[in-house]
C-alpha cells in the first residue's frame, strides 16, 4: 500500500509532523505532491529501474519524493548530507541518479553534482528551503507538473549505501518486488507491521537521520499503514520526552545509545514526562547492553523490543521484553531467514559456539552496487543464498541469537579472541562513564591489546585513580583477558547520528592514521 490509500478516507490526517518547524504534511497533500514529482520524473524520461538521488536534513519533503520514487519502480537513494561533496558525488556517481533532490540547508554536500553528465542541467537538480546556485526550485517544479493520476504503478525501492568505514560506500541493491504499488506491502510492513501493530491509529516518533535505513523504512511503513510520524530534526535526551507527552506517541525507534542518554538525565527530570502512551519502543542498530535494556523496561514497561537485521535485509530476528529478561544479550530468533553460524571453514558450528552469523533465504536477497567481488564476499562459499554482513554471534539450544561483535572490530591479542562489545557494555554502567569505546591497539608482544576510551559525564574530573576504578568495575564482571589494559579519556568519541560507534575514527585518532 502507499499514502494515496487513505487520500478517500483521511485527506486531512497529518502523515508528517516536524515539531522543530511546525511543518505537517498531510494524506491529501503527500499523495498530491508526490503525484506531481511522479509526473515530472516520468517527463524527464526516467524508467522502471533508475534512481533518484536526494540529499536533504529531516525534512517532510524527502517522503514527497520517496514516495513519487516508491510509486514509479524507481530506486530512491537518500545520501548522508554530512559527507563531503566530492564524497556524496561519488555516490550520485555511482547509484547513476537521473536527478538529484537536495535542502538548501546541505547546499555544499551537493556542490559539485553539475559535474556529473546527466545532472548537468537544472531541471535534473532541485532544491527546497531556499536556493542552490544551478537548482530548480521545487515549488516551481510541483506548479508546473501534472496532478494527473498515475495508472501504472510499479512498485520501487531503496537503493541505501553502506557507511564506508573500511573504504568507498557501497549501495545495496534490492531486487525490485515487480508488484503495483497499491497492491501490495513493502517488506518492512510485512514483516514488522503485524508484530508490532503499526496501523491507523499509530502515533511514531523517529529520532533519527532519514538518510539511515531504519528511519526511512519505518517512516515509510507508517505512511503506507495510514500513521503520523513525528520527525525529530534530530535526538535530544529531554526533547524526546516532551514529543512523547506531547503527540501522545503511541511507536517510537531508537539505538541504544540514546536509551543510554535519557537513562543519564536525573532522575526528577525522566520522571516528570508522561510516557504513558507508549506501546511499543524498538530498538536495533546495536546491541543493547543487557543491563540499559532491563532499566528501560524498569522505566517504559515491557514494551521494549528489539530486532536484529541490516540494510541488506539478509534476515531479521526479533525479541521481546520477557524473553530479553530471561535471556540477556539475545537478539531473539529468527522470524526472516534460517539462522546458521559458520566457521572459518563456512561449515555449521554447535550451538554454542562462536561464528558468522549467516541467514539462508531461498534467494540472494541483495547485491552491492557495481561490486560483485563484496557480493560474493557476502554470500557463503558453498552456499549462494546464505548471507552475511560480517556479525559473529551463537544461537543457544531454544535457536535464540546472540551477538558476540563484528568481525571487524574482533581483537586478537596473543592468539585469543577478544570482543569488544563485551567490556563495552559493562563499563558504559558506571555512574561516571557517559560513553565509551573500546578497540584494538598495536602490541609488540601480543600482536594487539585491548584498549578502553571514556568519555565522562559532565562534572567528573579524569583522574588515575578514576581509570583503575574503570578497570576494576570491568574485572569484577569479565574475565581478566576481556579487560582493557588501558583507560584513556577522550572528550567525545565518534558516533554517527544514529549513535553507531565509529571505531575506524577512533583508531585513527588515536594513532594518527
Amino acid at each position: 500500500m502507499y499514502p494515496g490509500s487513505y487520500v478517500t478516507t483521511t485527506p486531512d490526517k497529518p502523515a508528517v509532523i516536524r515539531p522543530s518547524t511546525g511543518e505537517t504534511v498531510t494524506y491529501a497533500q503527500l499523495t498530491d505532491n508526490s503525484t506531481r514529482i511522479a509526473n515530472h520524473l516520468r517527463d524527464l524520461g526516467l524508467q522502471v529501474g533508475d534512481t533518484v538521488a536526494v540529499v536533504t536534513d529531516n525534512d517532510l519533503r524527502v517522503f514527497d519524493v520517496y514516495w513519487a520514487a516508491i510509486r514509479s519502480g524507481f530506486y530512491v537513494t537518500v545520501v548522508n548530507h554530512h559527507l563531503t561533496a566530492p564524497e556524496v558525488n561519488y555516490i550520485l556517481d555511482d547509484c547513476d541518479a537521473k536527478i538529484v533532490f537536495a535542502s538548501a540547508n546541505v547546499a555544499d554536500a551537493v556542490a559539485l553534482a553539475h559535474e556529473i553528465d546527466v545532472l548537468s542541467t537544472p531541471e535534473r537538480r532541485v532544491a527546497w528551503g531556499g536556493s542552490i546556485t544551478g537548482f530548480m526550485d521545487y515549488d516551481e517544479v510541483l506548479a508546473v507538473s501534472s496532478a494527473e493520476p498515475l495508472v501504472d504503478q510499479p512498485r520501487g525501492a531503496d537503493m541505501l549505501y553502506s557507511s564506508g568505514t573500511t573504504g568507498r560506500p557501497k549501495g545495496i541493491k534490492p531486487n525490485l518486488p515487480g508488484t503495483q504499488v497499491d497492491a501490495s506491502f513493502d517488506l518492512i510492513s510485512q514483516v514488522f507491521g503485524p508484530v508490532y501493530g503499526f496501523g491507523t491509529e499509530t502515533v511514531y516518533l523517529s529520532p533519527a537521520p532519514v538518510y539511515h535505513a531504519a528511519p526511512l523504512r519505518y517512516c515509510a511503513m507508517v505512511n503506507a499503514l495510514g500513521g503520523t510520524v513525528i520527525l525529530m530534526d534530530r535526538f535530544e535526551p529531554e526533547a524526546s520526552l516532551a514529543l512523547i507527552q506531547e503527540y501522545r506517541v503511541t511507536h517510537s525507534q531508537w539505538v541504544p545509545t540514546m536509551f543510554v542518554r535519557m537513562l543519564k538525565l536525573p532522575e526528577e527530570v525522566r520522571a516528570s514526562y508522561d510516557v504513558s502512551s507508549l506501546q511499543v519502543a524498538i530498538h536495533a542498530a546495536a546491541p543493547c547492553p543487557a543491563e540499559v535494556k532491563k532499566a528501560m523496561i524498569a522505566w517504559w514497561g515491557p514494551i521494549i523490543n528489539e530486532y536484529y537485521a541490516a540494510t541488506e535485509a539478509a534476515g531479521v530476528t526479533l525479541i521481546g521484553s520477557q524473553d530479553a529478561l530471561e535471556r540477556p544479550g539475545s537478539v531473539g530468533r529468527g522470524v526472516l531467514g534460517v539462522i546458521h553460524v559458520c566457521g572459518d571453514d563456512g561449515a555449521d558450528l554447535p550451538t554454542g559456539e562462536v561464528g558468522t552469523v549467516y541467514f539462508e533465504r531461498e534467494e540472494m536477497p541483495f547485491a552491492y552496487h557495481n561490486d560483485p567481488a563484496k557480493t560474493a564476499a557476502a554470500q557463503h562459499p558453498d552456499h549462494p543464498n546464505w548471507a552475511t554482513t560480517g556479525d559473529l554471534g551463537y544461537v543457544d539450544e531454544d535457536g535464540f541469537l546472540y551477538l558476540t561483535d563484528r568481525k571487524a572490530f574482533m581483537i586478537i591479542s596473543g592468539g585469543v579472541n577478544i570482543y569488544p562489545q563485551e567490556a563495552e557494555n559493562v563499563l558504559i554502567n558506571h555512574p561516571a562513564v557517559y560513553d565509551v569505546g573500546v578497540i584494538g591497539l598495536p602490541d609488540d608482544d601480543l600482536g594487539e591489546v585491548a584498549a578502553g576510551f571514556v568519555q565522562l559525564m559532565d562534572g567528573v574530573a579524569p583522574s588515575d585513580e578514576l581509570a583503575q576504578e574503570l578497570t576494576d568495575f570491568a574485572r569484577a564482571e569479565l574475565a581478566a583477558f576481556k579487560v582493557p589494559r588501558s583507560i584513556a579519556f577522550i572528550d567525545e568519541l565518534p558516533r554517527t547520528p544514529t549513535g553507531k560507534l565509529v571505531k575506524g575514527d577512533l583508531r585513527k585518532r588515536v594513532l594518527g592514521v
